[in-house]
């Protein structure tokens, strides 16, 4: 369930909890607390993480300025993407961002994956994000990070190198 709040906006436990049942908040919680927490909580539990068998397309990803290093592996069926999954290393951004990403594919077109790609690069110019993005708009504090920008994109910007040629075809 993606929980849509204003910046300065408080939200009860209840609303949090029911929001993000895997994390626990104490009241009067503000919505940068909350982003903290679900980049926090993918990043250490990362969500779709591993080698993914019967994958229909693979792409390898590297950030040189960091060295994070990503290989994202898809499974799709009829223009469906029913199976993401990524392995790799890096900083605990680019590991969270690949697993909210993951989470967000399952069930996706291919175009609207590509959709996503373009929508998360515009949160990452400091935009308002879409609601698209579900949890993955989380990360919407990165981009005051100029340096970590990179970090949070590698796995979209994966994701949109594998993608694209298959939206020529």
């Amino acid at each position: 369930m993606y929980l849509r709040l204003e910046q300065d906006e408080s939200v009860s436990q209840a609303e949090v909890t029911k929001a993000l049942p895997n994390i626990c908040y104490t009241s009067n919680v503000n919505l940068t607390d909350i982003y903290r927490q679900v980049i926090l909580e993918h990043s250490q539990h990362p969500r779709n993480k591993g080698e993914l068998e019967n994958a229909t397309m693979y792409q390898r990803g590297h950030n040189p300025s960091c060295g994070d290093e990503l290989e994202l592996h898809l499974r799709i069926e009829a223009g469906i993407i029913v199976k993401a999954k990524f392995t790799g290393v890096g900083c605990a951004i680019s590991q969270a961002s690949a697993s909210l990403m993951t989470v967000l594919l399952e069930g996706q077109t291919v175009g609207t994956a590509l959709e996503l790609t373009k929508d998360f690069h515009t949160m990452m110019k400091g935009e308002t994000p879409a609601e698209s993005l579900g949890d993955a708009a989380a990360l919407r504090g990165v981009a005051k990070l100029h340096a970590r920008v990179k970090c949070a994109s590698l796995a979209w910007q994966t994701l949109k190198v594998m993608l694209e040629p298959t939206e020529k075809i």
